[in-house]
């Protein structure tokens, strides 16, 4: 603070010094070398500028000491500066600029209300023509219309996705933390993904006790739904199994589900939870986003769950979900 007050204050403390000087030149020049005198007036310019700069600095100590002191908190700004004319002005420049900055943050905050509350709407909207696509085709087993089938649970999860994604943006004032049965989750996530589990082969093997957790019901459902989905995805084809299954320790509860897929290569396995990150994996599955496992670690965080993964390429792929006690 007073490096930052003697830096301010440089300047004139030069010119005082330059004009002292000047003033005991002209009178050594005139005649007068009594050194007495000359050492007087060198005196009284020092001890003026010293009494000034005293002055000045106790009476701007608190303006110096919030420039060279940033606020921590936005209220800090209100707090009582000195009574000098540019420690006011610095105050008043303070209110005016954070009254402009609130109503930035307020007008931001309704945009993005509005956002969220379109994009609810719209997936509404867009969910309504998809059941009635099911509700035509549901009795009849031809090929073409089972191909049309797959293509509208494809784009109901997009939907789902796009609809999960907007209500991060206001996840506070969107869950409920209770105790929650893993097994009911899983085996609703199984009925809903039945259709994907059989066109790709893949037999569910769940070894799930009655276990409970503290989580948010939903929004664990979306977690699962987008890690078992990944699972199925990537063994399509190969006939395998997607093990889910369970652990308890003293950290907490441990949620494991284990394919025998493609696995992830190791280069690629750092970056998997990076938004829109699709790796070597997403140029073979042209449907990847990159964000499923991006908004689960979101998620996880949120809900004070841990998401981890290990795999092996050509092995397949771990994924753990751990629920602290």
């Amino acid at each position: 603070m007073i490096k930052l007050f003697l830096r301010d204050q440089f300047p004139l403390i030069l010119i005082n010094l330059l004009q002292i000087t000047l003033i005991l030149i002209v009178l050594w020049a005139s005649g007068l070398q009594e050194m007495k005198l000359v050492l007087y007036t060198l005196f009284l310019g020092a001890f003026l500028l010293t009494v000034y700069l005293v002055y000045r600095y106790l009476s701007l100590k608190a303006f110096y000491k919030r420039l060279a002191n940033p606020v921590a908190r936005l209220d800090e700004i209100f707090e009582t500066l000195d009574s000098a004319p540019i420690s006011a002005a610095l105050g008043e420049l303070l209110r005016s600029q954070h009254r402009l900055y609130i109503n930035e943050i307020e007008l931001a905050k309704i945009k993005k209300n509005e956002h969220v509350t379109f994009i609810n709407q719209w997936v509404h909207q867009m969910k309504t023509p998809l059941s009635v696509i099911e509700l035509i085709i549901q009795d009849h087993d031809e090929e073409e219309l089972l191909s049309i089938r797959e293509e509208t649970d494809k784009l109901e999860k997009g939907l789902e996705m796009v609809l999960y994604a907007a209500r991060l943006e206001v996840f506070e004032q969107d869950f409920h933390i209770q105790p929650v049965s893993l097994k009911h989750i899983i085996d609703q996530v199984i009925r809903e993904n039945k259709r994907l589990f059989i066109k790709n082969r893949v037999y569910p093997e769940v070894n799930i006790t009655g276990l409970t957790v503290e989580s948010d019901e939903k929004w664990l459902e979306f977690i699962i739904n987008q890690v078992i989905t990944n699972a199925v995805k990537y063994s399509a084809g190969k006939g395998g199994k997607a093990q889910i299954f369970t652990d308890k320790t003293s950290e907490g509860t441990h949620l494991f589900i284990q394919d025998n897929g493609v696995g992830i290569p190791k280069s690629d396995l750092k970056r998997v939870f990076d938004a829109f990150f699709t790796g070597e994996n997403g140029r073979v599955y042209r449907e990847s986003t990159g964000m499923g496992l991006s908004l689960v670690r979101e998620v996880c965080e949120k809900l004070g769950h841990k998401v981890e993964i290990e795999s092996v390429q050509g092995e397949g792929t771990l994924v753990k979900l751990t629920f602290y006690n």
